[in-house]
């Protein structure tokens, strides 16, 4: 049976992939880089963060409630939208963190992130 992180790299996957709290990830492979695409929709710029600690990447957001508890006793019928802080950790052992861009649009945030580059010199071995 095929498992879903079977096509992505090891070093992408963290502990806690899989909680339901955690916002919804797509990683592709573009060759010389992988892109990250986050779901983060309701979500304003400055409520994202995207920080680098060592190898891991954790991204965090934090949506504020727009209203306070004493506004749910009065005007609402239904109020289903969550509060709270969201985030999920990468290991990044694998990307150039040095070359990581970040947008955010539509409720996407897209990372662009290079890979190491394996870099090889020439070399020719004298022999004695």
């Amino acid at each position: 049976m095929d498992h879903f992180y079977d096509n992505i790299p090891r070093f992408f996957m963290t502990a806690g992939d899989n909680q339901p709290s955690a916002f919804r990830t797509d990683i592709q492979d573009l060759g010389d880089c992988y892109l990250l695409e986050a779901d983060l929709p309701g979500f304003k710029k400055e409520d994202i963060h995207v920080d680098l600690d060592g190898e891991t990447m954790t991204i965090r957001a934090e949506r504020h409630s727009e209203h306070e508890d004493q506004d749910k006793k009065g005007n609402y019928v239904r109020c289903e939208r969550s509060y709270g802080s969201y985030q999920r950790a990468f290991d990044i052992s694998g990307i150039d963190v040095d070359r990581i861009s970040a947008q955010y649009a539509d409720g996407v945030l897209r990372l662009d992130m290079p890979k190491k580059s394996a870099t090889v010199s020439a070399k020719q071995i004298e022999i004695q």
